[in-house]
Parts: structure tokens; C-alpha cells; sequence
């Protein structure tokens, strides 16, 4: 591998255990962050004297669910702070990785979407619009609610948390850390949206999202908490594997930025790729963990190279194409070829056969690995 795997497996555990980012958080998460990393989790002790295996079985574990509760928290105590300093009603949702389950980082940044509680859109062709069930066209349009919105919480959080560092500059959330802050939070301005599917269900996976690029002064539909259903539900299918998978290629891609290269893929559309691999070869990953290792190799290695099948992939909530540009094919082969360094580099070590040879096949790693039984 292109680094020293225990280089890997040190930068995994401060990523874990927040050490990484302990300058973004309050005095008092900094010290419980610093004594929760004394203690070693249970990967760390697995495959003793198999460093590779080691990582890639770490790479894959769900964040300690203590730090999960507390980038929920923080978020909340966000939220309850806009909710006392802002004119007029807001709903409160998570999106990302946090609820997902996906997220890699003790500490990590938690979306909060701030959704304007008086005024959403609807699609004028749903079953509740033609039956007349929404009121009055209004003069307010999306861009100038969320323009106003967007300008009175950066001044409220401002207030709210004067020792925090407030960042606007990005085009779409107001980022908030440090100060008296346990976990970053990216605040969303938004509101709802009203899709055909939502008038037909009243499901919220169905209700789409309209957020502001302030940048380009225009706004966006999402369907965060549709990816989250389909996700879930996918993975839910292959007793956790899925997590396991994005999570693995997710630390990886951490790994590879630590050591200076750029891999042009978001997190979004490392789940997204995830989410077509192969469910019966994640599903063994209940038995036998590095399967779902051998699974995750195959599929990027695949997908590089058959292109324009992996052009046809769309994402979870069905929006839009995966690689809807050329570049993020690049990311793809950059986190490609690193899977297939750690897949060999695992392989050589749960065989003396191809531990003889420096750069073992990848049909006889996996194989080497798939039914591999780790304690």
C-alpha cells in the first residue's frame, strides 16, 4: 500500500474517536473526547498481527453510538436555539450521514435542515392540489424566503452562539463550530415541497426539499429523507453489510486524502454506488465480515470497468444520474485502486499461498477472503 498501514490504523482511530477534530468542539467535548480514546474498541483487537485486516474490519464499524447521540444533540440544541430567536414557525430535520448511520467521524458535521414552517410549494398536478386542498397562491416566491431566512438565523446564531465560529461564505448551509459547541453543525435554510408522490402518500420520504445555492441565487430539490428510506431498506436486506460497505469506501477515501490525493466523489454518491453492489455478497458479510470487503473491490472494479453501465446508475431518490460528470470517474478509479491494494494486502494475510507473491490476483483474493472466518 502507498502508505504504512499503521499509519492507516492511527488515523482511523482518531477519526473515529474524534481526536481529529478536537480543535472544532467546546473545552468540556474535547476532554471526554481525549479520555473516551484511551480505551481501545473491540476492532482494534481483532486479527492480531494482520494490520490490514485489522483496518479494513475497523474501516467498516458503525461510529461508538455515544458520539452519535451527541452530534444529535447538538443539532437539537441548535434548532431549540432558533426556534426561541426567529420570526415566525420552523421545523427541524436531520439529513446526511448522521441518520443514515454512515457518517465516519466521532466527530462529525451534523445537516440540519431549518425548514420555513408558513410557506411551502406543491406540484399543481398531485391528487391534494386538484382537489383544491392547498390555499391561495401567495406573491412570497422560494429564492426571496430563503434569501430573508438565510440573512436572520446567520444574526441569530450570531447571538446565539457568540463564541462560536460562524461561517456563511458556502453557497448553501451556515456552518457553525467551536465555541460552546460539542459537534459542528451545517444549518440548511429550507422548505417543503409538495411532489406527486407526497400528495398520494402523505409519506415524508415522498416530500422533496427546497434549499438555496446562494452563490447562484437559485434554489434546489432534494429528496434527503427519500435516499435515507431506500438506503436503509436496502441495507436492512443484507444484515447491515451496506453501512459497512459505504463506510469502508468512505474511511479509504479518507485515507487517500490524508495522503494528498484528490478523490473527486461525494459521500452521497459513495452510498449511491454502494447501493447497486451486489446484495447476496453483502448479505454474507453477517458471517463472514471481509466478504463485504471482496464484494465492495468487485463492484468498483467493475463499474471502472464498464463505464457506460455505471453511467445508466441512478441514485436512491432516483433524481439523477451517479456520474453525471466525467470527473467523478476519476474519483471512482482513485478509490478503485486503493480497494484493490487493501483486498490484496487482506488476502495476502489470511493465505500463505498469496502471501508468496507481492501482488496476488484480485479473483484469488477475493476468493481468499470471502470466506475468511475473523474472531
Amino acid at each position: 500500500m502507498s502508505t504504512s498501514i499503521n499509519e492507516r490504523i492511527n488515523r482511523l482511530r482518531s477519526r473515529r474517536s474524534g481526536l481529529d477534530r478536537s480543535t472544532v468542539i467546546a473545552m468540556d467535548a474535547k476532554d471526554f473526547i481525549v479520555n473516551r480514546s484511551l480505551t481501545q474498541e473491540a476492532w482494534e483487537h481483532r486479527a492480531k498481527d494482520k494490520p490490514n485486516t485489522t483496518f479494513a474490519l475497523g474501516a467498516m464499524q458503525e461510529v461508538d453510538p455515544t458520539y452519535t447521540r451527541i452530534s444529535i444533540e447538538t443539532a437539537e440544541r441548535v434548532s431549540n436555539q432558533l426556534t426561541k430567536r426567529v420570526t415566525g414557525n420552523m421545523e427541524f430535520e436531520l439529513q446526511g450521514s448522521v441518520p443514515l448511520n454512515v457518517h465516519i467521524r466521532g466527530v462529525s458535521d451534523v445537516d440540519l435542515l431549518a425548514l420555513e414552517a408558513n410557506f411551502h410549494t406543491y406540484d399543481s398536478s398531485g391528487s391534494m392540489s386538484r382537489s383544491g386542498q392547498y390555499n391561495s397562491p401567495t406573491s412570497r416566491t422560494s429564492l426571496g424566503v430563503l434569501i430573508a431566512r438565510r440573512e436572520e438565523m446567520s444574526r441569530v446564531l450570531r447571538d446565539a452562539f457568540p463564541a462560536a465560529s460562524i461561517d456563511t461564505s458556502g453557497s448553501k448551509a451556515i456552518k457553525l463550530q467551536g465555541g460552546s459547541l460539542a459537534r459542528p453543525v451545517d444549518v440548511v435554510p429550507s422548505h417543503w415541497h409538495d411532489t406527486i408522490s407526497y400528495q398520494a402518500s402523505r409519506q415524508k420520504h415522498d416530500r422533496a426539499v427546497t434549499i438555496l445555492d446562494s452563490h447562484k441565487n437559485i434554489t434546489i430539490e432534494n429528496w434527503p429523507f427519500l435516499h435515507i428510506k431506500k438506503v436503509r431498506e436496502r441495507c436492512d436486506t443484507t444484515g447491515g453489510g451496506l453501512r459497512k460497505s459505504i463506510r469502508l469506501c468512505k474511511n479509504l477515501k479518507a485515507e487517500l486524502e490524508a495522503e494528498g490525493q484528490t478523490v473527486a466523489i461525494s459521500s452521497f454518491d459513495i452510498a449511491s454506488i454502494i447501493y447497486h453492489a451486489n446484495l447476496h455478497s453483502l448479505s454474507a458479510g453477517s458471517y463472514y465480515e471481509l466478504a463485504i470487503l471482496a464484494e465492495t473491490q468487485r463492484h468498483l472494479d467493475y463499474l471502472w470497468n464498464n463505464k457506460e453501465e455505471a453511467r445508466r446508475l441512478i441514485v436512491p431518490d432516483g433524481s439523477r444520474f451517479i456520474f453525471n460528470t466525467e470527473e467523478k470517474f476519476n474519483g471512482l478509479l482513485h478509490l478503485s485502486v486503493a480497494m484493490d491494494s487493501l483486498l490484496q494486502e487482506v488476502a495476502k494475510e489470511q493465505s500463505y499461498l498469496l502471501s508468496l507473491s507481492e501482488k496476488p490476483l484480485l479473483d484469488a483474493s477475493r476468493a481468499a477472503v470471502t470466506n475468511a472466518v475473523i474472531f
